[in-house]
């Protein structure tokens, strides 16, 4: 499956979780710039405020929120509430709904056949927290479920806290003994055309390790990060859009191939380096990111 063969990608550089119970949070999502929001109506909400949450969810989804996606997590099906959630949002517009504890293929399955026996939108995407070791072991035939047709799968989080509480492994700077999951997980989305988000940093005080755990996040190849807390907004949409280097690159290539003197050619010789149609791909789909963050009109 080609990128053509999906929807049109959307910015995810910044995607903040906010509980769905906390009305001033919800209240001060439209001051904000991220590119998307997480309503966590899971692990975010305590029991006894689920109800309350879905409620004061639903009021704030009528609402709307100009330039923001807007996911929400709801609770597993097995725990008693995801049953809860998916009714009370039959009759909002959002744009994702996140499936938390993805074990499996059927995980996903499972909710998309209930949506498209409850007639929800066709654009209703579904986002998938890898967060469990099955789901790790699992996550290739997870992604494959978004190639499927009429597949709702859009995106992918690691969720490495529960991962840590699941095995054991010590949460060390630079995430030492994660980084083969965490690669492992983007392969996967990338294999099956999906976005891939890296995992939430839990030091909101510390944000030069949070700067420094974004830019690598980027390197790795991941499309945004998974926020915690507003602070860490405009950092992560720094990070993760193109650089004046890149941009300039990207034109620099784009300049080449369309010299009269490269015309027809797939291999050119650039600034003394052998340059392919695939990186041409690659400058035209930076200057494409660069013109949707222009569009979206917020400081990258």
């Amino acid at each position: 499956m080609s990128m053509s063969d999906r929807h049109p990608r959307r910015l995810r550089r910044s995607v903040l979780c906010v509980p769905a119970d906390n009305d001033r949070a919800l209240a001060k999502v439209i001051s904000l710039a991220p590119d998307a929001v997480i309503y966590d109506l899971e692990d975010a909400v305590l029991p006894d405020r689920k109800s309350d949450a879905r409620a004061a969810l639903v009021r704030h989804l009528a609402q709307e929120t100009p330039g923001i996606e807007r996911i929400v997590r709801i609770n597993g099906l097995a725990s008693g509430f995801g049953e809860a959630d998916l009714a009370a949002l039959s009759n909002c517009r959002f744009d994702a709904i996140l499936v938390p504890k993805v074990d499996g293929p059927r995980d996903i399955l499972d909710i998309a056949e209930g949506l498209d026996e409850g007639d929800a939108p066709e654009d209703l995407r579904l986002w998938a927290m890898i967060e469990t070791p099955r789901g790790v072991l699992n996550v290739a035939p997870i992604a494959e479920t978004g190639r499927t047709r009429g597949g709702r799968l859009d995106c992918l989080i690691p969720g490495l806290n529960d991962l840590r509480k699941e095995t054991g492994v010590a949460a060390l700077p630079g995430r030492t003994y994660l980084v083969s999951w965490l690669m492992q997980i983007l392969l996967a989305a990338r294999g099956s055309g999906l976005d891939v988000l890296d995992a939430v940093f839990n030091d909101i005080r510390d944000a030069e390790g949070f700067a420094q755990e974004c830019a690598v996040g980027r390197d790795m190849g991941f499309d945004g990060k998974m926020l915690i807390h507003p602070q860490q907004i405009a950092a992560a949409n720094a990070a993760f859009a193109p650089s004046a280097a890149d941009e300039a690159d990207a034109r620099e290539i784009v300049a080449a191939f369309d010299h009269p003197d490269n015309a027809g050619r797939s291999v050119i010789v650039h600034k003394g380096k052998m340059v392919e149609v695939l990186h041409l791909e690659e400058a035209l789909a930076c200057l494409a990111k660069i013109e949707a963050i222009k569009s979206k009109g917020t400081p990258t």
